[in-house]
């Protein structure tokens, strides 16, 4: 029966780092000895570095912490990125018969200028995404000038969504909704995640284990 439990949790820790994208160091599992006794994942500090100080709770448990795929900042930035292109060609046209005030080489200098700011304000979002599931809480945590943290007990979600866009199918990404009790919405979003068959999956398991 112990062994049987023992299997089990190992089974679920292995799920939970393959859903993390982790790599392993010196074990299948991707759990050090000490994680492994206390039930603990390996978190990468580069991530960890990014969380809000003292957003975790003495002994809380970290199931997952994610960020949201590099494809995030070009998947996002899509439609201005887009928009500005045919406003370009519009421009170097009408730069073309001199009927704007600067010459076809300043259209598209300019674009270039706008399309990397654009690029650079979609990075610097990328880097304030933090998605965190703890044997507690499911957290989110976004924004560049004004952090904005959303946190929500196990307990209170009614119901979580996998959403695959066509842009998110084409390279292999997803979207994890929750909503919570009392609500008919989805109030947050874990947006454009690697392997969310895997993530979605682990946060079902640990909502029905720790729920």
């Amino acid at each position: 029966m112990q062994k049987s439990q023992e299997k089990q949790a190992k089974q679920y820790q292995s799920r939970a780092a393959l859903a993390r994208g982790l790599t392993p160091r010196g074990s299948d599992t991707a759990f050090s000895e000490a994680g492994a006794d206390n039930g603990v994942a390996e978190v990468d500090p580069r991530i960890t570095a990014l969380l809000p100080p003292q957003l975790l709770q003495g002994g809380e448990l970290i199931i997952l912490l994610l960020k949201p795929s590099p494809w995030f900042i070009i998947l996002e930035s899509l439609r201005t990125l887009t928009a500005l292109m045919m406003l370009l060609v519009i421009a170097w046209v009408l730069a073309k018969y001199d009927l704007l005030p600067m010459g076809q080489r300043d259209v598209v200098l300019a674009g270039i200028a706008i399309g990397g700011l654009r690029l650079f304000w979609q990075f610097l979002e990328w880097l304030s995404r933090v998605y965190v599931l703890t044997d507690r809480r499911i957290i989110r945590v976004r924004g560049v000038l004004r952090v904005h943290v959303f946190e929500c007990p196990l307990k209170q979600v009614q119901h979580t969504t996998a959403i695959y866009s066509v842009p998110e199918r084409l390279v292999g990404l997803g979207t994890i909704g929750f909503a919570t009790a009392g609500t008919a919405v989805t109030e947050a979003y874990w947006q454009m995640v690697a392997k969310p068959l895997q993530v979605h999956q682990t946060v079902v398991e640990t909502l029905n284990r720790y729920r």
